[in-house]
């Protein structure tokens, strides 16, 4: 009974995991457990993409392409209740806003949006949408697969980076438990899948993994630190350029 009790429990934190994540109606029917819920983030990712693709496909079939792809940035949208990019505006904010560490700190615990984040909000948007109207060669690929590639890159940052708030805030959960090596199993099953875009997959992957590690790099340099915010606007960064990068045409 030990290997079906197991299952269970992994399809019991995958649900965690997307009820988290996502404002789908899914009722996990266990606690607020974030180490248990994080190695299934990109699995999480995998839903939300296939919701958008299948969106996509029927878009597709009766809309031009360009509006196909404002329905597909308005049901990401959806999908993920606005909380990344709620991060994104938040930190935005901070970063290009605070003179001191505490004083980015407090304007990003500020729930009212500034300049900076309603700049980085229209310039995220903006560009996902570029890119989705762009996209051509492996484009349902990607649209499965870029919500996976974002959400499995939490893993790096907490094993990369310590808590910014020692008092405690909406990501400190997350870092009570550092990231084991076998918790990437499911971001190393969705990047094996992209070799079904061929060449490109190199393209893609190598941007992906230079835009990670230039974030938690900017992160660490500018704070030495990471927030919740900062989780979702890495999110919302690496969603929008994993879906520029596919656009490059390398491999057509």
């Amino acid at each position: 009974m030990a290997p079906f009790s197991n299952c269970m429990q992994w399809y019991r934190n995958f649900l965690a995991a997307l009820e988290f994540l996502t404002v789908l109606p899914i009722e996990s029917g266990q606690d607020f457990r974030p180490h248990a819920m994080v190695p299934f983030f990109a699995a999480a990712g995998l839903v939300i993409g296939a919701l958008v693709s299948l969106l996509d496909t029927l878009a597709g079939m009766v809309l031009p392409r360009m509006v196909a792809a404002v329905l597909d940035i308005i049901l990401m949208v959806w999908l993920s209740g606005g909380l990344h990019l709620d991060g994104l505006a938040d930190t935005a904010d901070g970063l290009y806003g605070g003179s001191s560490r505490q004083k980015t700190l407090d304007i990003m615990k500020d729930s009212r949006l500034g300049a900076m984040g309603a700049i980085a909000l229209v310039l995220c948007l903006a560009t996902k949408w570029a890119a989705l109207a762009s996209l051509d060669h492996g484009r349902q690929l990607w649209l499965l697969l870029a919500p996976a590639y974002a959400r499995g890159a939490v893993l790096f940052a907490l094993a990369a980076l310590p808590y910014c708030r020692p008092e405690g805030g909406t990501g400190s959960d997350f870092f009570n438990q550092r990231p084991r090596i076998y918790h990437h199993l499911g971001l190393a099953a969705v990047m094996a899948a992209s070799a079904l875009a061929g060449i490109q997959a190199l393209a893609v992957n190598a941007g992906y993994l230079l835009l990670l590690w230039t974030i938690l790099l900017y992160y660490r340099h500018r704070l030495g630190c990471i927030t919740g915010d900062m989780l979702g606007a890495l999110i919302e960064i690496l969603e929008t350029g994993l879906l520029l990068t596919a656009c490059l045409g390398i491999g057509k």
